[in-house]
């Protein structure tokens, strides 16, 4: 069972110095058993060449550099949470771009960039045969590279150092700092992709953002399949 500090005998009178140290005196592992006291206890200073103090200061910077890390991841994951929730609400308008166009290739390269707030967005396919009546100015991918670049056995993908620019961005490819790939799963056809190219790389969070923009590329399969 741990110990507590007794409480004075007068709760309006604070604890004396010789109290607390006479209880710590007592029960010398309190503080080891305690490590979070540490981060607001001020540190020692060596005198006379004693070690001890030291090793206190040591400790504590350590603590309260765990403590700052910790607090530095937590709010990434926040920003990370705010910018893909921010991305899924650009989705959903992309989304129903795509519902309304009668002209699914337009609405892809002219109105979904300014919706995903990026620069560019393209389509690209490989070649296959089968009957399938795919829109004129789809980009030309050689075979195999829509697994190449997305991965095996993944929808989309992030990247924040973009390969295959010119491919995939054409005349964007130099604007283009970050891009996002996602399949575009055709139920009759070659494999196909949709490449999102942004200058800014907060427009496409690394962090969860993987299934907005799988979604996004299903969203444009069912548009080419009307």
């Amino acid at each position: 069972m741990s110990a507590h500090l007794p409480l004075p005998a007068d709760p309006s009178t604070d604890l004396q110095a010789e109290e607390v140290e006479a209880f710590l005196r007592a029960h010398p592992a309190f503080l080891s058993e305690r490590p979070d006291i540490y981060r607001v206890l001020v540190p020692p200073r060596r005198l006379y060449g004693e070690n001890l103090a030291d090793h206190m200061a040591a400790m504590l910077a350590t603590e309260r550099n765990r403590a700052r890390a910790m607090e530095a991841e937590v709010r990434e994951a926040l920003e990370a949470g705010r910018a893909g929730a921010g991305l899924a609400v650009r989705v959903r308008l992309a989304v129903l771009a795509l519902m309304r166009a009668p002209d699914v290739m337009e609405a892809v390269t002219q109105e979904i960039p300014a919706l995903l707030g990026v620069e560019t967005c393209t389509l690209a396919v490989e070649p296959g045969g089968g009957p399938h009546n795919l829109p004129l100015g789809m980009l030309r991918l050689p075979r195999g590279a829509v697994a190449r670049l997305v991965g095996h056995g993944r929808d989309a993908v992030v990247r924040a150092a973009p390969t295959d620019v010119e491919l995939l961005h054409a005349e964007a490819a130099p604007l283009v700092v970050r891009d996002a790939l996602a399949r575009v799963p055709l139920p009759i056809g070659p494999p196909a992709l949709i490449a999102v190219g942004a200058r800014d790389p907060a427009a496409l969070p690394m962090r969860q953002t993987i299934a907005l923009l799988a979604f996004l590329g299903r969203a444009v399969a069912a548009a080419l399949s009307r």
